[in-house]
C-alpha cells in the first residue's frame, strides 16, 4: 500500500530474544518471511545472550548484558538507522510469537497509508491452540469483546507496529523502565504529540497463554514503573489521583503477602529514585484520553 506521497510503505521488524527459544524464533522468522507484499527487513537483538544461527539477510545485534525490554527494543530501532528512519514502520514481535496469517503486513501498510495520523497499531494476541485472547491483552477498559477493533490509549509491547516518525518525534521507549508500562509511556507521549493508536482484531499474533506474574520482578517493577509513568507524564494534580486509584485497585485484588510486600517496595522505589525526564502531557491530551474511554486516572 502507498503512503500519501505515492510511495510504498517499507516495513521492518524488531525481535528481542534471550536466546532460549531458538525453535520458536525460527518459526516466527519464517512467518515474517511468508508475509504478502514486499519483504520485511528484520533485526534480531540478543539481549545479553548469544544468537543462534539465523537466516541470511537478518540484521543482528548481540548485547553484552540484558538491557531490559525497552532498552533492547530501542537497540533494535537503531539497527534501522537513527529513529528507525531506514523504514516507514517497525513491527515489534515476541520471539515466541507467530504471525498465522500472511496478509498481516499488507493490512499494516494499508492502515498506515490510509491514516496519516495513525502512529501505532496494537495487534490481537491469541493462543495458538484455543484461539482465546486474554482480557489483559485488549488495551482498553471495555475489553470483553476482543474481536472489536477500536481507537485506544496504549498498546501491547510484543505485538504491534509503530510508524518510525513517532520515534523520531517523541523518542523511543524508556530504557530505565526495564520491564512493565514502557508501552504506555510511549503511547502517552505519542498521543500528546497528536498521533493516534488503533487496536486491530484482524491483525493477529499467536502467542501461548501466560501470566505476567511468571516474572520474578513483576510486582516490584509494575509498582515502581507505575509511579515513574505518572511522575514523567501527568500534570501535577493528576499524579495523586492516578496513583491513589491504582493503590486501591491493588489492595482490592487481595494479592498474597509476599506479592503485596514486593508491590509496596516498588511503589516506594518509584518515589525515591530518578524516573527520567518529566514532560507532562497537555490538558487537551488528558481530554483526548478521556474521550477515548480511558482518562489518565486509571
Amino acid at each position: 500500500m502507498k503512503d500519501t506521497d505515492g510511495r510504498s510503505l517499507t516495513l521492518g521488524a524488531v525481535i528481542l530474544t534471550m536466546g532460549n527459544r531458538p525453535e520458536e524464533l525460527r518459526a516466527l522468522l519464517d512467518s515474517v518471511a511468508k508475509q504478502d507484499g514486499d519483504p520485511i527487513q528484520v533485526a534480531v537483538v540478543g539481549n545479553g545472550a548469544p544468537l543462534p544461527e539465523l537466516p541470511e539477510g537478518v540484521r543482528t545485534v548481540e548485547l553484552p548484558e540484558n538491557l531490559g525490554i525497552p532498552g533492547g527494543r530501542n537497540v533494535g530501532i537503531e539497527a534501522f538507522g537513527p529513529g528507525g528512519r531506514e523504514v516507514d514502520v517497525l513491527l515489534f514481535l515476541d520471539d515466541d510469537g507467530l504471525l498465522p496469517n500472511t496478509d498481516t503486513a499488507e493490512l499494516v501498510r494499508e492502515a498506515f497509508a490510509a491514516d496519516p495520523k495513525l502512529g501505532i497499531i496494537s495487534f490481537r494476541i491469541a493462543d495458538p491452540d484455543t484461539g482465546v485472547t486474554q482480557r489483559r491483552h485488549v488495551p482498553r477498559l471495555r475489553a470483553s469483546d476482543p474481536m472489536r477493533s477500536s481507537r485506544v490509549t496504549t498498546f501491547l509491547g510484543g505485538a504491534n507496529a509503530v510508524r518510525t516518525k513517532v520515534f523520531q518525534e517523541v523518542g523511543g521507549l524508556p530504557d530505565e523502565f526495564f520491564y512493565a508500562h514502557e508501552e504506555t509511556d510511549l503511547a502517552w507521549r505519542a498521543l500528546d504529540a497528536g498521533w493516534m493508536i488503533d487496536y486491530r482484531s484482524d491483525m493477529v499474533l499467536h502467542h501461548p497463554t501466560t501470566l505476567p506474574s511468571r516474572h520474578a520482578v513483576y510486582h516490584r517493577m509494575v509498582a515502581r514503573n507505575r509511579v515513574w509513568l505518572a511522575r514523567r507524564n501527568l500534570p501535577l494534580p493528576l499524579i495523586p489521583l492516578y496513583l491513589g486509584v491504582w493503590l486501591l485497585l491493588t489492595l482490592l485484588r487481595r494479592p498474597s503477602r509476599p506479592a503485596l510486600r514486593a508491590w509496596m517496595g516498588g511503589f516506594k522505589e518509584g518515589w525515591t529514585t530518578p524516573c527520567g525526564p518529566r514532560r507532562p502531557m497537555k490538558w487537551r491530551t488528558v481530554w483526548r484520553l478521556t474521550r477515548l474511554g480511558r482518562p489518565p486516572v486509571i
